[in-house]
């Protein structure tokens, strides 16, 4: 009986399967469906375009991922990640954290790469449980949720407009400078 009720089932399913792959799609059938993290994260729609280094190279040393991961065990407090945050911060002229699947942190971390700087970079959402409570304790430390995340010589810069305006501005680069942040500088 369950191999009949199984085939029962698998039959239901490849029939109502290759309706939905038959059916020509569209986007009225996406009207309904909202991403509340993504709409969260990344606040506006972001026009698809050729980023010329992908994928990104991953600059979170796996010396920081293991302080991420021993600092912000379940049963950690919210004070031993936000030391970890101030500690990363004050330790590394750029800091970015950034989750992969970003479209403003790409953008970021290519101007970085542009400016031949390398920043500290920091996946959020390849850290799983702890990418999500880092995000919350950088909320509250910056009143930002949202990523990029960019801090340079210690000091929050905000987010992917943010850093572009500075940049725009001529105001980057100094701070750059001035944070030892460039590829080659003591």
């Amino acid at each position: 009986m369950v191999t009949a009720a199984a085939s029962a089932n698998l039959a239901s399913l490849r029939s109502s399967t290759s309706l939905f792959l038959n059916r020509p799609f569209s986007l009225s059938m996406l009207s309904g469906i909202r991403s509340s993290l993504v709409l969260r994260t990344c606040l506006k729609p972001t026009p698809l375009r050729l980023v010329s280094s992908w994928p990104p190279p991953h600059h979170a040393s796996s010396s920081v991922r293991r302080a991420m991961s021993s600092s912000s065990s379940s049963s950690s407090s919210p004070s031993s990640l936000e030391e970890t945050v101030k500690n990363t911060v004050a330790e590394n002229p750029v800091v970015v954290y950034s989750k992969s699947w970003c479209s403003y942190s790409s953008e970021v971390k290519s101007l970085f790469n542009g400016l031949q700087v390398k920043p500290l970079v920091i996946e959020l959402d390849e850290l799983g449980a702890e990418g999500s409570q880092l995000q919350n304790v950088l909320e509250k430390l910056t009143g930002q949720y949202t990523v990029p995340n960019v801090f340079i010589g210690g000091k929050h810069i905000g987010g992917c407009s943010d850093t572009l305006q500075l940049y725009n501005k001529g105001e980057l680069e100094p701070m750059l400078a001035e944070a030892n942040a460039k590829t080659g500088q003591t």
